[in-house]
Protein backbone atom coordinates (compact mmCIF):
# COMPACT_ATOMS: atom_id res chain seq x y z
CA UNK A 1 0.00 0.00 0.00
CA UNK A 2 2.03 2.55 1.38
CA UNK A 3 6.04 2.76 0.87
CA UNK A 4 8.77 4.52 3.03
CA UNK A 5 9.12 6.97 1.06
CA UNK A 6 5.55 8.18 0.81
CA UNK A 7 6.01 8.77 5.01
CA UNK A 8 8.33 11.93 4.48
CA UNK A 9 5.80 13.86 7.15
CA UNK A 10 5.79 16.69 4.67
CA UNK A 11 2.20 18.17 3.58
CA UNK A 12 1.94 18.44 0.27
CA UNK A 13 2.93 21.36 -1.89
CA UNK A 14 0.11 23.07 -4.05
CA UNK A 15 0.89 23.35 -7.93
CA UNK A 16 2.15 26.86 -8.47
CA UNK A 17 2.84 28.72 -12.10
CA UNK A 18 5.83 30.36 -10.06
CA UNK A 19 7.93 27.23 -9.85
CA UNK A 20 8.81 24.87 -6.91
CA UNK A 21 7.88 26.81 -3.75
CA UNK A 22 10.03 24.73 -2.18
CA UNK A 23 12.98 25.22 -3.94
CA UNK A 24 12.87 29.06 -4.58
CA UNK A 25 15.32 30.61 -7.25
CA UNK A 26 18.47 31.73 -5.43
CA UNK A 27 19.41 35.43 -5.87
CA UNK A 28 22.56 34.56 -8.21
CA UNK A 29 20.22 32.97 -10.66
CA UNK A 30 17.81 36.07 -11.51
CA UNK A 31 18.49 38.53 -13.64
CA UNK A 32 19.28 41.86 -12.25
CA UNK A 33 16.58 44.25 -13.57
CA UNK A 34 17.87 46.95 -16.45
CA UNK A 35 17.93 50.23 -15.31
CA UNK A 36 16.50 53.36 -17.82
CA UNK A 37 19.69 54.57 -18.26
CA UNK A 38 20.69 51.08 -19.65
CA UNK A 39 17.62 51.76 -22.02
CA UNK A 40 18.77 54.78 -22.58
CA UNK A 41 22.07 53.87 -23.47
CA UNK A 42 21.37 51.33 -25.79
CA UNK A 43 18.18 53.47 -27.88
CA UNK A 44 21.14 55.56 -28.62
CA UNK A 45 23.64 53.65 -29.95
CA UNK A 46 20.73 51.76 -31.59
CA UNK A 47 20.52 55.17 -33.57
CA UNK A 48 24.35 54.82 -35.41
CA UNK A 49 24.36 53.21 -38.47
CA UNK A 50 26.33 49.91 -38.97
CA UNK A 51 27.04 50.00 -35.35
CA UNK A 52 23.73 48.92 -34.58
CA UNK A 53 24.10 46.07 -36.20
CA UNK A 54 27.46 44.87 -34.64
CA UNK A 55 25.74 45.71 -31.51
CA UNK A 56 22.99 43.58 -32.07
CA UNK A 57 25.32 40.81 -32.61
CA UNK A 58 27.65 41.68 -29.19
CA UNK A 59 24.79 41.91 -27.17
CA UNK A 60 22.48 38.78 -28.36
CA UNK A 61 25.31 36.34 -27.95
CA UNK A 62 28.02 37.87 -25.87
CA UNK A 63 28.38 37.55 -21.74
CA UNK A 64 25.88 40.09 -20.49
CA UNK A 65 22.37 40.50 -18.80
CA UNK A 66 19.61 37.05 -20.00
CA UNK A 67 17.37 40.22 -20.58
CA UNK A 68 19.57 42.17 -22.87
CA UNK A 69 20.32 38.66 -24.82
CA UNK A 70 17.03 37.58 -25.64
CA UNK A 71 15.85 40.98 -26.49
CA UNK A 72 18.27 40.94 -29.28
CA UNK A 73 18.10 37.37 -30.51
CA UNK A 74 14.30 37.67 -30.74
CA UNK A 75 15.31 41.64 -32.63
CA UNK A 76 18.41 39.75 -34.66
CA UNK A 77 15.18 36.68 -35.95
CA UNK A 78 13.09 39.15 -36.34
CA UNK A 79 15.06 41.33 -38.58
CA UNK A 80 15.79 37.58 -40.04
CA UNK A 81 12.25 37.00 -41.49
CA UNK A 82 11.58 40.29 -42.63
CA UNK A 83 14.36 40.37 -44.98
CA UNK A 84 13.27 36.71 -46.18
CA UNK A 85 9.68 37.89 -46.73
CA UNK A 86 11.72 41.44 -48.97
CA UNK A 87 13.50 38.90 -51.10
CA UNK A 88 10.40 36.58 -51.74
CA UNK A 89 8.46 39.40 -52.67
CA UNK A 90 11.42 41.49 -54.39
CA UNK A 91 11.71 38.44 -56.63
CA UNK A 92 8.32 38.36 -57.05
CA UNK A 93 8.33 41.82 -58.34
CA UNK A 94 10.83 41.62 -60.71
CA UNK A 95 9.84 38.49 -62.36
CA UNK A 96 5.91 40.09 -62.88
CA UNK A 97 7.97 43.30 -64.55
CA UNK A 98 10.22 41.35 -66.52
CA UNK A 99 7.64 38.95 -67.93
CA UNK A 100 5.43 42.04 -68.72
CA UNK A 101 8.03 43.66 -70.62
Amino acid sequence: MFELSDMNNTPPQAASPYGNPQYPQSQAQMAPVMTMKDWMIILLIMLIPLVNIIMMFVWAFGEGNPNRQNHFKASLLFAAILLGLYLVFGVLIVGVLMSAL
